[in-house]
């Protein structure tokens, strides 16, 4: 597969693969989700089920069972509370997420500045991951990038500095241990590296001007952040000044829930529905 560099080639290839999904869509009534959603039908990628009821408890529960009965492929939020939505994902009995997984968020930006599509973790969920959360969530991005056709990824560890500091910052003492996991092969194939701040790991001069020897090379494919602070600023900062597109859904869980903010752009919207059925395929493929 060649690799995913942006989303006109995520769409490019699903349209070529003749992918078509059904997608459980929660509460459609704002006018972003239901341009998306038909968006998405008319190129040919998704197929729809509409859930609107008025009670929106309901409707997230009904949305749950679809897909847990296989109904429906993947998952979609509306115009609904996350709080409303992750209840039904969550139920122990009926929701989506295995006993032993972890539920992070993943979001994926396309942006004039950088080269390449670029995933980063966790600006919605986690609030301070803990090291066995960080370590899903760098299992999580593994495989998304695998998905996309990148065959070794280069995920950066991030931190203000390239220093671990046990004292302030005893969390960037756990990155030597996922460091040594990846080295051993837990994650598949893929280079992990880290602490590095955000632009050591996307820019390859400011690097080499700090004299820096890091097999990321200033060539990222995914960030995991310390924190949900980070990853938050950084999603935001990025669409606001930097205007790029993004797409965002849960890991984690048995199938893709495609989980946007209720302000973001249809457009934001539509790439996320990308998102969420090029990794249906990716896994299916694996079966």
């Amino acid at each position: 597969m060649k690799p995913i560099r942006n989303f006109d080639d995520m769409t490019a290839d699903l349209l070529g693969c003749g992918v078509r999904k059904r997608v459980a869509v929660v509460c459609a009534t704002d006018e972003h989700t239901r341009w998306a959603v038909e968006r998405a039908r008319e190129m040919g990628f998704a197929e729809p089920i509409y859930i609107d009821n008025v009670d929106k408890s309901a409707a997230a529960q009904e949305a749950v069972r679809l897909v847990k009965e296989g109904e429906a492929d993947l998952l979609m939020k509306g115009l609904i509370n996350s709080d409303t939505l992750l209840r039904a994902v969550l139920d122990r009995e009926r929701g989506l997420l295995p006993k032993g997984n972890v539920l992070t968020h993943i979001g994926v930006a396309e942006m004039r500045a950088y080269h390449k599509l670029i995933a980063y973790s966790d600006p919605a969920v986690i609030p301070y991951p803990t090291q066995e959360q960080r370590v899903a969530q760098v299992r999580y991005m593994v495989d998304l990038c695998h998905g996309l056709g990148i065959v070794e990824p280069k995920i950066s560890l991030i931190h203000c500095s390239e220093q671990p500091n046990e004292k302030h910052f005893p969390f960037t003492m756990g990155y030597r241990d996922i460091i040594r996991m990846g080295h051993e092969g837990a994650f598949g194939s893929c280079v992990i590296d880290g602490p590095l701040d955000l632009k050591t790991s996307c820019d390859k001069e400011s690097m080499d001007i700090k004299g820096i020897a890091s097999p990321i090379a200033g060539d990222a494919d995914g960030l995991i952040f310390p924190d949900i602070e980070a990853g938050n600023v950084f999603h935001k900062a990025v669409t606001l000044f930097c205007g790029a597109r993004v797409a965002c859904m849960l890991q984690g869980t048995t199938a893709p829930i495609v989980m946007t903010s209720r302000g973001d752009s249809r457009e934001s919207k539509l790439m996320s529905l990308a998102l969420g059925v090029e990794r249906v395929k990716s896994k299916r493929g694996k079966g």
